[in-house]
């Protein structure tokens, strides 16, 4: 009876502390409006808006008649990049770029992440993070300016395997060194949210594991990998939507004419043609349709996660 009383006392209190809030929700909203204006008003500008440009990749665009004023050609302009003899080339340097990159990339920060987890000197483990995360702070046009000095005829790798060989006009090696400078300058940085995760293992377990003659890898597998689980699939879900957009700034920055053959992809392709061609129409809807094969991809590798892993995912 006691514990009914109970309950039922903690239900009214629960209701009336919802009512209190809904009642001064009711008599003070001019607050909450004054605070989420600016953000949803940035949204909608700087978000939403913009997309009515994607009109321009069913015209024949022109600046000055703007974008209701140029002539409708409706889906030419995929038609063109779909037939052009450089299509599969474009797509394929792109697909070869992402997914070699997220295989030997995202692995990179977890097991990074196990390894500082390994370190027990607290002063010890923050200084191999500064030195970890200093790179992500290299602006990419910097980045790639030392990458081609480092690789160049004169330069460090040369001088220490006493050759002259210029690695940047060599198409077979544009792709490792592509990803092997990106994990260099992001793996330390995106080990910070798997080094957060780690946070939450039990030391309990993990003291047991180890009292038990567990190793290192049974110690991971037991007790550290199920408490960054889930943030991983998250992840890995998130890279597989995003394995189209190669950014163009670094791909175009580390470009030879020589290496043409495997750095040309489409958001380079993009640029030359949007900005420097003055395509407008052609290049936007190049990038609409590689924004369009993205979306595909982070929904078919969201539904197959979910199916995997019980039902959870984005």
């Amino acid at each position: 009876m006691r514990k009914a009383l109970a309950n039922a006392s903690a239900d009214k209190g629960g209701g009336s502390k919802m009512h209190n809030t809904l009642v001064y929700l009711r008599q003070h909203w001019q607050l909450y409006v004054l605070f989420m204006l600016p953000a949803f008003a940035l949204t909608v500008i700087f978000r939403y808006i913009p997309m009515g440009g994607i009109l321009i990749a069913f015209t024949e665009y022109n600046p000055f008649r703007g974008i209701l004023g140029s002539e409708w050609i409706g889906f030419e302009n995929f038609e063109r990049f779909l037939s052009s003899p450089d299509f599969m080339r474009y797509l394929v340097n792109t697909l070869k770029l992402s997914i070699f990159g997220l295989l030997w990339g995202f692995p990179a920060p977890i097991l990074l992440a196990f390894l500082l987890n390994r370190i027990l000197s607290k002063s010890a483990k923050q200084k191999i993070q500064l030195v970890l995360y200093m790179p992500n702070f290299i602006s990419v046009i910097v980045l790639c300016g030392i990458v081609r000095i480092i690789l160049s005829p004169t330069g460090m790798i040369n001088s220490l395997l006493g050759t002259n060989t210029n690695f940047m006009t060599m198409p077979s090696a544009f792709r490792t060194i592509y990803i092997a400078s990106g994990i260099w300058q992001g793996a330390g940085w995106a080990s910070i949210i798997y080094t957060a995760a780690l946070s939450n293992a039990s030391k309990e377990l993990k003291e047991a594991a180890v009292i038990d003659g567990a190793n290192i890898i049974q110690q991971i597998k037991a007790v550290e990998w199920p408490a960054i689980k889930d943030t991983v699939l998250i992840q890995f879900i998130m890279s597989v939507g995003n394995i189209m957009s190669v950014g163009f700034e670094k791909a175009y920055a580390l470009q030879t004419d020589l290496n043409l053959n495997t750095s040309e992809i489409i958001s380079t392709y993009v640029y030359k043609k949007g900005l420097l061609d003055g395509d407008y129409g052609f290049s936007t809807a190049v990038g609409l349709f590689n924004t369009v094969i993205n979306v595909i991809l982070l929904v078919s590798m969201n539904a197959l996660v979910k199916k995997m892993n019980e039902g959870k995912g984005i």
